[in-house]
């Protein structure tokens, strides 16, 4: 009761426009006004969140909607030795699970697959997916209204090496000055600024003259159809304007017209204008799907360039969906989870973690007329490089290529999920490679690894003492990485599915289950104390992600699905299990190749 009324909260009219931790504290308090609820609203991976702080509680309910955030909860719940219930949504799927220490599968057990990623060359000059578009239009918004970064720069790249035959040529190109022709680059925020953001000169400088620009790149359409540059003047006196909506349904369904998406666009850019001009000098904005100017301007700028570039538009909820990373919630899909996890909770206050299961929420009832299919917990796999009894895993990457930095952010922070780590290399000296503590080993951030005597074979000891984390890290040396490729994890292929086993217990009790997975809890009954709430609702939506909701269809097609990112799209390399063949398949939601979708 208290579980849905408070996941049916989140789409009231009355939360909009409020900090959404809030609801969940206000909606059971509501009906039970003795409840202890405490709220906070702040970064989860804040240090005042430490082990001790995870210790005061007797077990933890996550529904966060990043990978980032959810790694780092499953790693501090792991050092505290505290209960987890992972949750997630997609959509109508959902899944829930509970992890615990030394009995089940953490969080991190089964690799995901990493986030698609496009090359800037791509964004740039020779889109080919709605995708390409979406992610421009999101890259344009920060140069024009938001934090620049030299990475999102939206004007056609002159050092494309598809521009040219040779990479002379190529050379020429990227150190142009105005000697040889070229304009002075300006940036794009400074450019706009100049022309006091006026909408009609923003559209024909982006849809006509760069891409006139690109036309020049001759080289770059000899395989491909060469994009038709848009005039502002010439669509308004073209029989553009008396387009309609392409579609049938609700109007955020129906793919506009060019004419229209370029009014959007004008208008976007005016209340962008004016947000601006509220913030006063040197502010910036930050893009929010939930904004409605904001995602009016990707949505504009996304579909003309898709025409400019003879790609079929996108509706608004399509545009939505991509460039928020979401799949659009569904407050059942949400209501019915949220009440699962309670039970999985009251299990594990009961003393019964035993008996706690897997529980995936399937979009249609299988064979047997039944939506929601249970399974028995897997145990700890012994590779997984968070939970084993000594974490280790091997990288491979060109130790004479690679900066410290790139260790440290790419690879440690964003590849294994560290927030503060510590390196130290096994040299017989223990230099430090890496230090949390601000300032003491910056100048080593711009040395290649190979400046520190690092090599093949090389072992590294990464410490993260904010999630009590320790992780040995052997370097594999190699020149032959695919390009654009920095590192890789070996023995990890999350793309690929791994053959199928044939372990299954009983389908007459828990279909899909195995009767090895689970052990019996060595756990006491836990004491009644110490039962407040504490809520905490993460600022950090940067793609991340959920539990394995996303690959809840698969429970009806006979595979066992495991964890994977329901709201980026993701689903894990968990090696599927067969059953039954009367098990009916499900649908997948939303699965196309766009690899970034995630759920609010």
């Amino acid at each position: 009761m208290s579980a849905t009324s408070t996941a049916s909260s989140f789409f009231r009219r009355s939360m909009l426009a409020s900090l959404k931790h809030r609801w969940p504290r206000r909606a059971p308090c509501s009906f039970c006004p003795t409840a202890n609820i405490t709220a906070y609203h702040d970064s989860i991976m804040n240090p005042d969140y430490n082990v001790e702080f995870f210790r005061n509680f007797m077990l933890v309910m996550n529904a966060l909607d990043n990978r980032a955030a959810r790694n780092h909860v499953n790693r501090m719940c792991l050092a505290a030795d505290i209960p987890l219930i992972e949750s997630g949504t997609a959509g109508y799927l959902g899944q829930v699970t509970v992890i615990k220490k030394g009995m089940t599968e953490c969080y991190e057990c089964q690799p995901k697959p990493t986030q698609k990623t496009f090359p800037g060359c791509t964004i740039r000059n020779t889109p080919s997916e709605p995708i390409h578009c979406i992610v421009w239009a999101k890259y344009l918004f920060n140069q024009l209204f938001g934090e620049e970064d030299a990475d999102q720069e939206v004007s056609p790249d002159t050092a494309d090496p598809e521009a040219s035959w040779n990479p002379e040529d190529t050379a020429a190109r990227a150190t142009a000055s105005e000697k040889d022709g070229d304009i002075k680059r300006v940036s794009t925020k400074e450019w706009a600024r100049s022309t006091g953001y006026d909408p009609v000169k923003l559209f024909n400088k982006l849809f006509k003259d760069d891409i006139m620009y690109l036309l020049t790149m001759d080289k770059l359409w000899k395989k491909r159809k060469a994009p038709l540059p848009l005039d502002w003047q010439q669509l308004e006196n073209s029989a553009y304007p008396q387009e309609e909506s392409v579609g049938s349904g609700l109007k955020d369904q129906q793919v506009l017209g060019v004419w229209a998406l370029c009014q959007l666009f004008q208008h976007s850019v005016e209340t962008l204008r004016s947000q601006l001009q509220e913030k006063g000098e040197g502010a910036e904005l930050v893009w929010d799907k939930d904004d409605p100017p904001a995602m009016d301007f990707v949505t504009a700028a996304a579909n003309l360039r898709m025409h400019i570039f003879s790609m079929n538009m996108k509706s608004p909820f399509d545009v939505k969906s991509m460039a928020g990373n979401i799949i659009p919630a569904i407050a059942t899909t949400n209501a019915v989870i949220a009440g699962l996890i309670v039970l999985e909770g009251l299990k594990i206050l009961s003393g019964e973690l035993e008996s706690c299961r897997t529980i995936f929420l399937n979009k249609c009832p299988n064979l047997r007329k039944k939506l929601l299919v249970p399974c028995v917990l897997d145990p700890p796999s012994v590779n997984c490089y968070v939970c084993a009894s000594k974490p280790e895993v091997t990288v491979k990457l060109n130790v004479h290529k690679t900066m410290v930095l790139s260790l440290q952010d790419r690879i440690l922070k964003e590849r294994f999920g560290m927030v503060a780590p510590d390196v130290q290399i096994e040299d017989g000296k223990g230099t430090i490679l890496i230090s949390s503590e601000e300032g003491e080993t910056e100048t080593n951030n711009s040395k290649f690894l190979a400046d520190f005597g690092i090599r093949n074979g090389s072992r590294l000891q990464v410490d993260d003492f904010l999630q009590d984390y320790t992780l040995l890290v052997n370097v594999l040396h190699t020149e032959e990485l695919e390009r654009d490729v920095e590192f890789e994890v070996v023995g990890e292929a999350p793309d690929k599915a791994p053959p199928p086993q044939t372990n299954q217990e009983d389908v007459n009790s828990i279909t899909n289950g195995n009767k090895d997975s689970a052990q019996p809890s060595t756990s006491s009954k836990a004491p009644a104390q110490d039962d407040d709430v504490m809520i905490v609702d993460s600022d950090e939506e940067e793609g991340a992600s959920s539990s394995s909701a996303a690959a809840a269809a698969a429970a009806t097609s006979g595979t066992k699905r495991k964890h994977s990112d329901a709201e980026t799209g993701e689903t894990s390399t968990k090696r599927p299990r067969t059953v039954q063949s009367s098990e009916a398949a499900a649908p997948t939601e939303n699965d196309d190749d766009d690899d970034i979708i995630a759920l609010d």
